[in-house]
């Protein structure tokens, strides 16, 4: 396999685990958010579930095409196997949240990552997705923070359900970056720091005893 195909079989595997995370997160925003906490938390979630299914089939089609796939793309019926266990497991409004608060993070780092890279259509490509996905995480982080000032035993679920998928967010990241291939074709910039810019994300959390990071 050559270096250019590397790379962009390694850009695939990477847009296709955001695609799949943000198809998961959008079917779960459905199935749970249909019975959140109040209207206003039911309306959001059912308004960003849209928006996460949409990111995703704009992923997806993007990985069409960079296989060189012509013509009408196939359906998405599931996701590919890549999404993170912390999504798929899922099961209510305190998972829900803190999946969707960590992973939209990590994803926010990475296209970031990609619109200041040296790959032209990459930087396109994302900066519509980049503007949309930051109202998902200043929604998420909000109720972040509402149940950990909960009562009972909300915070501590809460930090579990975090800690758990900001783990799988870490490694992810980390693994991103060892890819040097993304690097050498322009997909993200030379040494690009993804787990240092994540920690910087997590203080203020971090300084409230909510999360760890490796």
């Amino acid at each position: 396999m050559s270096k250019m195909k590397l790379g962009v079989h390694s850009f695939i595997e990477l847009l296709e685990t955001i695609a799949d995370n943000k198809y998961v997160l959008g079917d779960r925003l459905v199935e749970i958010g249909v019975s959140g906490p109040n209207l206003e938390a039911t309306l959001a979630a059912v308004a960003m579930a849209q928006g996460e299914l949409g990111h995703a089939r704009l992923l997806y089609n993007w990985c069409f095409d960079l296989r060189g796939v012509k013509g009408k793309k196939a359906d998405i019926l599931r996701q590919t196997g890549k999404a993170f266990r912390g999504v798929v497991n899922v099961h209510n409004w305190i998972s829900l949240i803190a999946a969707l608060y960590t992973v939209n993070t990590a994803i926010h780092i990475v296209l970031q990552s990609a619109l200041e890279s040296n790959h032209s259509k990459a930087a396109s490509r994302v900066q519509k997705l980049i503007r949309e996905q930051k109202d998902h995480i200043i929604y998420a982080k909000n109720w972040a923070k509402q149940l950990l000032h909960d009562q009972g035993i909300v915070p501590h679920r809460f930090r579990e359900s975090l800690n758990g998928v900001v783990d799988e967010a870490y490694a992810w990241l980390a693994e991103i970056e060892k890819k040097q291939e993304l690097q050498m074709e322009g997909y993200l910039p030379k040494d690009v720091k993804l787990t240092e810019k994540f920690k910087e994300q997590w203080k203020e959390l971090n300084n409230e005893h909510l999360v760890h990071t490796k």
